[in-house]
């Protein structure tokens, strides 16, 4: 009885130590989606959006089209997304701006934009 419980606490150690040391590897091969959810939650229109990539050398990878109403939601594109970490820059009608540094869109796959 004794000899099984050790090979079972083994066993269970062993799952623990491999499930442990498979952690970093899926965190590098995170991927961004192919396109992420805007939903303008303010009182007023959402006439800018844009995502760029972070970094010292931004790039442009998604935009909004045309405004977006209040209470509404629009699908974006990535275009060729790179990494899991973007920086959101939103502008209303009201003239107030939102902006985020390091949205992990590998995880967030919908933003809600918010007072």
């Amino acid at each position: 009885m004794k000899i099984q419980s050790v090979i079972l606490a083994s066993s269970i150690s062993a799952c623990a130590v491999l499930s442990l040391a498979t952690l970093p590897a899926l965190a590098q091969s995170a991927r961004p989606p192919a396109q992420v959810k805007i939903t303008n939650a303010r009182t007023v229109p959402l006439t800018a959006l844009e995502i760029t990539t972070s970094g010292e050398q931004p790039r442009l990878v998604a935009k909004l089209a045309k405004p977006l109403a209040p209470g509404k939601s629009v699908a974006l594109k990535l275009n060729k997304p790179a990494g899991c970490s973007y920086y959101v820059l939103g502008t209303f009608s009201d003239e107030v701006q939102s902006d985020n540094d390091g949205i992990d869109l590998c995880r967030e796959k919908t933003l809600r934009l918010t007072e």
